[in-house]
């Protein structure tokens, strides 16, 4: 088993039941660029996509909608602080191109893209092996990957004995996916039913083994 212990606190599950964490560990060779899965975002998943966000409010995509809500209940203002899959869908509507980062951190995203979970990736060599889901403190911030320092009271976000360094939000530099990254967590944030986790877990799985070149892998679901 994983040498990560991941649990979840109670300020979470009082204030939304139904959260849970899929957990995917793995060992990755990070690659700058995986042609091949943007060939399948361009040809399989692209034209899913326009479909949907031409008739679907974001506010009722399947799993964004439940982790919208769920903000809320945690006192977060959801159109403020989007979760990253209402942020890749919005993009996607505005017809602007998605980032490419590397092998990994474009399998997050394109699994994210799917499900409409939002997804992190970390890695485990910069965080501790006790990892707790909760909810931000006040006057709690990390500077954000690309982005100022984020605001984290209320906020749910993943921890370890150093602080926090990942959220469904936006993660933190600290543990951010580069291509000298051996060690990764992925982490599928879910507020929707344990049904809908299991299934973008196994996506994910599917996914990463596409295109991200895992070894040593397991995936759980912390609940």
């Amino acid at each position: 088993m994983s040498a990560l212990n991941v649990t979840i606190d109670p300020s979470i599950k009082g204030a939304w039941p139904e959260a849970r964490l899929g957990c995917f560990i793995y060992t990755a060779d990070v690659r700058a660029r995986e042609d091949s899965l943007w060939t399948c975002l361009e040809n399989e998943v692209a034209p899913y996509l326009k479909t949907m966000l031409e008739t679907t409010p974001l506010a009722q995509i399947p799993n964004l909608a439940e982790s919208r809500k769920a903000y809320k209940a945690f006192g977060k203002d959801p159109g403020r602080f989007r979760v990253s899959s209402e942020s890749l869908y919005r993009r996607v509507r505005q017809g602007k191109a998605l980032y490419q980062i590397n092998s990994v951190v474009d399998a997050n995203n394109l699994v994210s893209l799917e499900t409409g979970f939002s997804l992190g990736s970390y890695d485990t060599a910069r965080i501790g092996a006790d990892i707790v889901f909760r909810l931000g403190k006040a006057g709690e911030v990390y500077p954000g990957i690309g982005k100022d320092d984020i605001a984290l009271e209320n906020m749910p976000l993943l921890a370890d004995g150093e602080g926090a360094f990942g959220s469904p939000t936006s993660d933190s530099t600290r543990a951010m996916i580069t291509q000298e990254t051996r060690s990764c967590l992925t982490v599928v944030f879910s507020f929707s039913a344990r049904s809908k986790l299991e299934e973008a877990l196994a996506l994910t799985v599917k996914r990463f083994g596409q295109y991200a070149n895992p070894s040593h892998a397991e995936s759980f679901i912390i609940e």
